[in-house]
Formats: C-alpha cells, sequence, structure tokens
C-alpha cells in the first residue's frame, strides 16, 4: 500500500464550518495512515523475524567458542598481569596489559512501544449551541457549594471554588466557569455545547500521533536495513548459495585461536621475569591486539 497523500493545510486547523462531508474525508484519510503504518509494522516484524533466524544460528554456532576464547583471554589477561608487575619490580619498564572486552553478539533493535492513539468523542459529530452564561452560573453553584462538603477541609475547598464562581459570574467570564466545571467532571457537551470542536482536536491529535508513530517505524526499518547483522546474513547466505560453509570456517578459526591461547596461558603461567623471553613474550601477547580481544 502506497503512503496516504499528504494532509490538506487546513485540515489541522479549527474550523467552525466543517461539514459531514468533510469529517468522513477526514476520517478516511486517518484510516488510511492506520492501515499503512500497520503494513509498516508488519514489515519491520517479518523483517526482524528474518534476520532473528540468522542471528539463532550464528550464536548456536559460535557462541560458546567466543565464550570460551573469551574466558581464557581473561585468563592470559591475569597470567601477563602478573608477570608485568614482576618485570618493573626487575627494573623493566614494562606496561600493564589492558583488561580484554567480552565479545558482543548480535543484538537486533526492537520496536518501542507507541502510546494509545486519542479516542474518538462519544456520540458522534454534534453541533450544539453552549448553554447561557447563567446556566453555568446554576450548575456550578450546585456543583460547588458549601454545604455538600464532608469534611471541614473540603468546605474551606469549597467555599473558595464558590468565590471564584461568584466573581466570575459577575464579570461575565464565561472560560473560567467552563474551565472548573469540566475540571469537576462535568459533560463537555453541557458545558461548552457540541462536541464539534472535541472532533476536530481528536482528529487533529490522531493524525499527528500516527504520523509520529510511522516516523518511529520507519526509523528502525532503516536501521534494521543497514544493521550489521543484516550485512553479515546476506554475505553469509550468498557464500552458502555457492557451496561454502562460512559458519564453519569461523568456528575453525576461533578454534585455533583457543588452541594459541591455551599455549600462551601455559607459558605466561610458567615464565619467570628473570627469563630472557619474559619481556619479548609479554610485549608479544600485547601486540596481538588492543586488550588481547581480538578475534
Amino acid at each position: 500500500m502506497r503512503a496516504p497523500a499528504a494532509w490538506p493545510h487546513n485540515l489541522g486547523m479549527s474550523n467552525t464550518t466543517m461539514t459531514n462531508h468533510d469529517l468522513a474525508k477526514r476520517r478516511s484519510l486517518l484510516q488510511d495512515l492506520k492501515t499503512h503504518l500497520a503494513e509498516q509494522e508488519q514489515q519491520f516484524a517479518v523483517q526482524r523475524a528474518r534476520l532473528q533466524v540468522f542471528v539463532d544460528r550464528y550464536t548456536s554456532a559460535l557462541a560458546p567458542l567466543y565464550m570460551e576464547l573469551d574466558a581464557l583471554e581473561s585468563q592470559l589477561h591475569s597470567a601477563t598481569t602478573l608477570l608485568a608487575q614482576a618485570l618493573q619490580r626487575n627494573g623493566v619498564q614494562a606496561r600493564l596489559p589492558k583488561a580484554p572486552q567480552p565479545t558482543a553478539l548480535p543484538q537486533l533493535p526492537q520496536l518501542p512501544a507507541g502510546a494509545p492513539f486519542p479516542v474518538e468523542p462519544e456520540g458522534g459529530w454534534i453541533e450544539l449551541g453552549p448553554p447561557p452564561l447563567k446556566t453555568l452560573y446554576r450548575r456550578a453553584a450546585k456543583r460547588f457549594h458549601p454545604d455538600l462538603a464532608s469534611s471541614d477541609a473540603q468546605r474551606r475547598q469549597r467555599e473558595e471554588q464558590m468565590m471564584l464562581v461568584n466573581q466570575s459570574y459577575d464579570r461575565g467570564d464565561r472560560k473560567t466557569l467552563e474551565r472548573l466545571l469540566l475540571a469537576a467532571g462535568e459533560d463537555s457537551v453541557k458545558v461548552t455545547g457540541g462536541n464539534a470542536d472535541a472532533i476536530r482536536h481528536w482528529l487533529t491529535s490522531s493524525e499527528v500521533a500516527v504520523q509520529g508513530r510511522l516516523r518511529v517505524v520507519q526509523a528502525h526499518r532503516a536501521v534494521l536495513d543497514n544493521h550489521a547483522v543484516a550485512k553479515l546474513s546476506e554475505a553469509i547466505l550468498k557464500s552458502e548459495e555457492l557451496g561454502l560453509d562460512p559458519l564453519g570456517v569461523m568456528a575453525s578459526r576461533l578454534r585455533a585461536q583457543i588452541a594459541e591461547r591455551r599455549q600462551e596461558i601455559y607459558i605466561g603461567q610458567r615464565l619467570d621475569a628473570d627469563s630472557e623471553l619474559a619481556e619479548s613474550f609479554l610485549r608479544r601477547c600485547m601486540d596481538r591486539g588492543a586488550g588481547l580481544s581480538a578475534h
């Protein structure tokens, strides 16, 4: 499915002349956008699941060998650190080896959960004039009358609210009365009239929310497309199509490194700091790779 056309510039703005036809058109565009978003999320899920199959194969074939090699690197680091310290005590300017870093196995990005989309106001498209100021005042007086308080603290609060209600009515301050009533849980239709503005607000906020989520999904799809795992998977699958066994070759190389580390540990644990070979052995181990962790 193609992405829906861009929203007309005036659709995100309050428009008191909005017709039922306009409402139906915006609802349709919003649904198209939601459908496109669902397709993008599904494509991300399919793409990630495909790469996860490769990650599972890769991990199954190589993770145990990497873990064994990491453990040996740690042992070798301990042996070479002790040897370097002994050389320093003998007056030799020997650098201490850096601690090895564990091998990072492939990890795929997860798509974060999206926030719930705004809920459409109940009642559909209603055009109803707002009630008179006097009606709002009566509702507010009934809602905040101090005699309805259930405690002294609530009575003091209600007295303050009623004072504000009276002042607002005297000034003709409709906005304050509406704000107080809505905050107290009054039905918005009974306070501000029909919910045409609420429907328009819902449409605008829904459009913004869906488009924002779409940008997040598309960004994660781009990350997945360019992920190192995707490139490695493609290279290995192409090699396997030619009858090669790249994972087997990588495993063989890791086993060779494991054998080499075992030999180095054997030497490093037994080499005396007074030996002519001690300094050259330490230098060779450190030159092999930063932190003794190059696999």
